[in-house]
């Protein structure tokens, strides 16, 4: 690998680091987190999910989640609020993904580049799976929010009521809601 693309490829890192999520910053969120701390926490999901789903293969899903919103280190993080269409943020996300792709060695960014649109198509087992990965780290972050900073984030909880269709999905999304719930009831 060249030593500008190394360059390259660490800058691209190192923005995921610091680029605050949209959702979060638009709602005020005083420490909001960024989409790398987003993507190594859904890694983390994954791979605690090894041996649990048969016929998944939670390698693909851990790698799956560390790439799928790997394009907003150029784009940014487009949220259905921006006013950006989808076919136009699939667009822009793809030939982010594509010039990213094209600074990995050995490969490795071919490999990115497939994961990413297997995620977006969500049609493989392993896209369905981190595609709920996705909705359940943002309402399980929502709830953090609101017991941390006392705020309500009720429209992350509206945008995921008909998101989770598998185990353990379901389970942990009652379970979430359920936790919610009772920590209101006692306000």
């Amino acid at each position: 690998m060249a030593s500008l693309n190394v360059v390259e490829l660490l800058k691209i890192a190192d923005s995921l680091k610091h680029l605050k999520r949209t959702g979060w910053v638009k709602c005020e969120v005083p420490e909001p987190e960024t989409v790398a701390g987003h993507m190594y926490r859904m890694a983390i999901f994954s791979w605690s999910l090894k041996g649990e789903l048969e016929g998944i293969d939670i390698d693909r899903c851990l790698k799956m989640s560390l790439v799928h919103d790997i394009g907003e280190a150029i784009v940014g993080d487009i949220t259905p609020h921006c006013g950006v269409s989808d076919a136009d943020k699939h667009s822009k996300e793809k030939m982010a993904v594509d010039a990213i792709a094209s600074m990995a060695p050995n490969g490795a960014g071919i490999e990115w580049a497939q994961l990413w649109a297997e995620y977006e198509a969500h049609e493989t087992p392993e896209a369905k799976v981190v595609k709920q990965l996705d909705k359940f780290d943002m309402v399980a972050q929502a709830f953090d929010y609101e017991l941390k900073y006392g705020i309500d984030l009720q429209q992350f909880f509206d945008s995921t009521t008909k998101c989770f269709h598998s185990e353990p999905f379901v389970s942990w999304d009652r379970d979430l809601r359920k936790r919610r719930q009772e920590a209101l009831d006692k306000k």
